[in-house]
């Protein structure tokens, strides 16, 4: 680590790949279990810090995400122990935000509490929708009334909470989704997330659309959904400020903003993903792009056995820097700042696209 790089922020990634059923939309690395060796767990995920600690000392950690599958089935414990292990090794920002994803169908009040004492601060809930048979046709384990349930319950214990809605439903309306937003906002906190259905290659919704047994809404249709999204939630005052998520001015998710922003992360678990940048010299620079086993079972093999579960680290040129600012960026209502696109490759919009 170089003086230059010292006391510069990080976020941290830590992926818990376990889930009690596979949605069929979803083509996350999640897998489904029937029992989970949780020593073990912990042992490799605390492990993988401590290697990933090396590699990245005198930051400061400005964000924790738990992401999945589904982190809310881990034991409070272990998030416990992988935050006092993160506090050991880096600095904490005194603003830190640490995000847990969570399904109503593992929320309980004693397990929110435990989560709360770990040091969480910010619940992000998988709603996905407002009326029972899209919840039964996205292949949710739970009910609206779940859902509401479990949002009051973030919402008396988390300091912030968010949830996520999916539209751009089979048959769905530009009217019943207005109804089911207006509905959400009554919900909401400072923060809601909200996703167009994709159909992605691999799920069993692939199969099933490919197969006719069920339509989306075409492009007008579609945009019309997305239209109606940024009037409602603009003149509810919680703009877009990225292409899926809405926020009242400064409630924005800030370990989210890191990935969009091309701040630097650490990814810790099965097929968690990092950027990590490095400064030998005032302008030589390079960012690392780094990759996990995506598979659990190889993973937890390769940490036991050598303390990472690294399977790439590459370094990034100037054009696939470029690239990934601008991908990454652009998802932003901010856009890219020109002093951004130097930072990373030494060119401002002039020159840069040549």
């Amino acid at each position: 680590m170089t003086e230059s790089l010292a006391n510069t922020g990080v976020g941290i990634y830590v992926h818990w790949p376990f889930c009690l059923s596979k949605c069929p939309y979803c083509d996350f690395n999640s897998h489904v279990r029937g029992s989970i060796d949780e020593d073990r767990w912990r042992k490799a995920l605390l492990r993988e810090l401590d290697t990933a600690a090396e590699a990245a000392p005198d930051r400061i950690v400005t964000s924790v995400f738990f992401g999945g599958g589904t982190p809310s089935l881990m034991p409070p414990a272990i998030v416990a122990a992988l935050l006092d292990r993160i506090a050991h090794h880096w600095d904490v920002d005194k603003n830190v935000e640490i995000t847990l994803e969570a399904n109503p169908t593992s929320v309980e009040s004693g397990r929110f509490q435990a989560f709360r004492t770990a040091g969480v601060n910010r619940a992000s809930l998988g709603v996905q929708a407002l009326d029972d048979p899209s919840l039964k046709f996205l292949g949710r384990d739970h009910g609206v009334a779940d859902a509401r349930a479990a949002v009051a319950l973030a919402q008396r214990i988390f300091p912030r909470y968010s949830f996520d809605l999916i539209y751009a439903r089979p048959d769905q309306t530009v009217s019943a989704w207005r109804r089911e937003l207006r509905d959400a906002l009554a919900m909401a906190g400072d923060h809601i997330s909200l996703y167009q259905l994709t159909i992605e290659p691999g799920t069993v919704f692939h199969t099933k659309f490919r197969r006719g047994d069920f339509p989306v809404p075409d492009a007008n249709s579609a945009a019309g959904l997305f239209e109606t999204t940024q009037e409602i939630l603009g003149g509810a005052g919680m703009p877009a400020y990225e292409v899926s998520n809405h926020a009242t001015p400064g409630a924005e998710g800030r370990h989210n903003l890191v990935y969009w922003r091309y701040q630097d992360y650490i990814g810790v678990g099965p097929g968690a993903h990092g950027r990590l940048t490095e400064i030998s010299t005032p302008g030589n620079l390079t960012k690392w792009a780094t990759s996990q086993f995506r598979n659990p079972d190889s993973w937890l093999d390769h940490v036991e056995k050598t303390g990472s579960g690294m399977e790439s680290r590459d370094a990034l040129d100037a054009s696939e820097r470029l690239t990934e600012v601008m991908i990454m960026g652009l998802r932003l209502s901010e856009g890219v700042p020109e002093s951004r696109l130097c930072g990373e490759t030494g060119q401002g919009f002039g020159n840069a696209f040549d």
